[in-house]
């Protein structure tokens, strides 16, 4: 559905007032490509999801593997560091708790550094992940994901920005201490919360 400016802006009014805008943010209608460095190549062959650190049992799948696990489909927002939101999002693709069935962690873990293509990191806390509204995106809006937006596997974490929303991701690595992750070490804040604004390590 198109808008005009006036009708967006009635939009966002309206999302604020329902308490789905957090501050600070813009709605968008686009759904704007961000990110470091290039889309990686994929080669369903070649790729795996492993899951490492402080579990009993180590996981790894191939892409087959990997898409025959449950699946799971959530509708939520989706809100940008910069200051962009896209309201809802239809997600498809399987949830964390998935993944957690199929490892035994460990006592001490209770942190997770998300791995992906390129040697990208992201790092969130335990109970961020262990919800019922995460999930490892294959679909969005009923169409596989483009490559620019993370294709073919993307974590949705649709309560925090969304760059915790790791693209073309390979994997977990569980810790009993939180490691910053890529933009965690250049500047951005550890957590990430939109409705706290937290944005950068100072804020």
């Amino acid at each position: 559905m198109l808008f005009d400016g006036k009708e967006r802006k009635e939009r966002e009014r309206k999302m604020r007032e329902a308490g789905r805008l957090p501050p600070g943010q813009a709605l968008t209608l686009k759904w704007p490509v961000l990110h470091y460095g290039s889309v990686p190549r994929f080669d369903p062959q070649a790729w795996d999801f492993r899951v490492s650190g402080l579990v009993e049992r180590p996981l790894r799948l191939s892409w087959e593997e990997f898409n025959r696990l449950p699946a799971a489909e959530i509708t939520r927002d989706f809100h940008c560091v910069t200051r962009w939101s896209r309201f809802d999002n239809r997600w498809r693709g399987v949830p964390f708790r998935e993944i957690l069935k199929l490892v035994k962690l460990q006592p001490r873990a209770g942190f997770v550094l998300v791995r992906a293509e390129q040697g990208y990191t992201a790092n969130l806390l335990l109970p961020d992940l262990d919800r019922d509204d995460v999930l490892f995106a294959t679909h969005h809006d009923g169409q596989p994901l483009a490559p620019e937006h993370g294709y073919p596997l993307r974590l949705i974490v649709p309560h925090l920005y969304a760059w915790k929303s790791v693209k073309w991701v390979r994997g977990l690595e569980f810790l009993d201490h939180d490691a910053p992750g890529f933009w965690e070490q250049n500047g951005y804040h550890m957590y990430g919360d939109p409705w706290k604004e937290q944005r950068f390590d100072t804020d």
